[in-house]
């Protein structure tokens, strides 16, 4: 009779273990929708990033996964990040040996490719001989009803007379099959924020790859659309993730009714859970979610870093690209469509 193993074994991910890697991200309430394969080819094929998707087996089953992009840049630094252009990462496990193979896996990684800094976007701490960013970003999640008359209920006085503003403004919403209203919204919503915009294919493979779980909804105002985002779907929840309202979206309460709408939707969809995201404290992103009555979860996001390295700080409120993203800002929007997907990229 052959005996049990109780090794550990990391390996990286192969074309076949996929179906296999996705059951366990399905199952494991570590994991997220930011942990699924499906994100090591759009990195890949959107940006060129080297990747380096690990996975904890014990006999011949997984037990943990760890998804790791490399990215390496002369304005924002060189760090191995889990999960890169994503809010939550780190590794997702079944059990205390799996998590310590792949911490151990990721260290040896860092050290053998000497990068500098390797940055788990975690939620708890739970390292705590790591630095960790503590008090900059959190991210808000509420549990949504099959009701939506209680959902509206549920939503604060002052936020649903901004809803209904924008229904008295005969605002409605679409869902758009391909991504060019929401691009063409988005970079002029991250243009005036000083930030450079994403590519038009990055949306574009977004949704080729993630299908049915991934999708658009626009709002519009006699058929000029006036807000839009990208929402993700995954075990009942729904992340609304890259939007933004053009110029007329404040006047017409286009942002707040776009929302109700993703909202509405997911919970005739059969969504449990909306996902507001992550907002850095103190932003205006921050107070709209407030609004709605959501309640902050702080993220911890945690580092083991090279000797004489600091945890990098590449947020658009660092001085250090002040002078930037007011530049930026006054941008034309086409030259800020052009350059921006170049510096994105590297933004992870």
């Amino acid at each position: 009779m052959n005996a049990v193993s109780t090794e550990v074994n990391v390996r990286h991910l192969e074309r076949g273990d996929v179906d296999r890697w996705d059951a366990f991200v399905r199952n494991n309430p570590q994991a997220t929708f930011f942990h699924l394969a499906g994100w090591q080819r759009v990195i890949e094929r959107s940006f060129g990033h080297r990747t380096y998707y690990l996975m904890a087996e014990r006999n011949d089953e997984i037990i943990g996964v760890l998804p790791l992009t490399h990215i390496k840049s002369r304005l924002f630094g060189n760090a191995l990040i889990s999960n890169s252009f994503c809010v939550y990462g780190g590794p997702a496990t079944s059990d205390d040996a799996g998590r310590n193979a792949l911490d151990r896996a990721a260290i040896e990684l860092k050290e053998r490719t000497g990068v500098p800094v390797l940055e788990f976007r975690t939620i708890l701490r739970d390292r705590p001989d790591w630095p960790c960013k503590d008090n900059l970003y959190v991210t808000f999640r509420k549990s949504i009803g099959s009701d939506l008359a209680d959902n509206m209920k549920a939503i604060p006085r002052k936020q649903r007379a901004m809803i209904r503003k924008g229904i008295q403004n005969n605002l409605r919403s679409e869902i758009d099959q391909n991504v060019n209203r929401l691009h063409a919204v988005y970079s002029e919503s991250v243009r005036n924020l000083g930030t450079p915009v994403f590519s038009k294919s990055y949306f574009r493979i977004l949704k080729e790859e993630f299908g049915d779980a991934c999708d658009v909804v626009t709002v519009v105002k006699d058929s000029e659309p006036v807000a839009s985002v990208l929402n993700f779907y995954f075990r009942g929840e729904v992340l609304p993730y890259y939007g933004g309202g053009t110029a007329a979206a404040r006047r017409l309460a286009g942002n707040d009714f776009l929302y109700w709408e993703v909202m509405r939707r997911a919970c005739e969809r059969g969504c449990t859970l909306f996902d507001f995201g992550r907002s850095k404290v103190g932003t205006g992103s921050y107070a709209f979610k407030k609004n709605w009555g959501f309640d902050s979860t702080q993220l911890s996001y945690q580092y083991h870093l090279a000797n004489g390295y600091g945890i990098p700080n590449v947020s658009p409120q660092n001085p250090k690209y002040g002078t930037f993203v007011r530049a930026w800002k006054r941008l034309p929007l086409p030259l800020a469509n052009l350059l921006g997907p170049r510096l994105a990229r590297d933004l992870g």
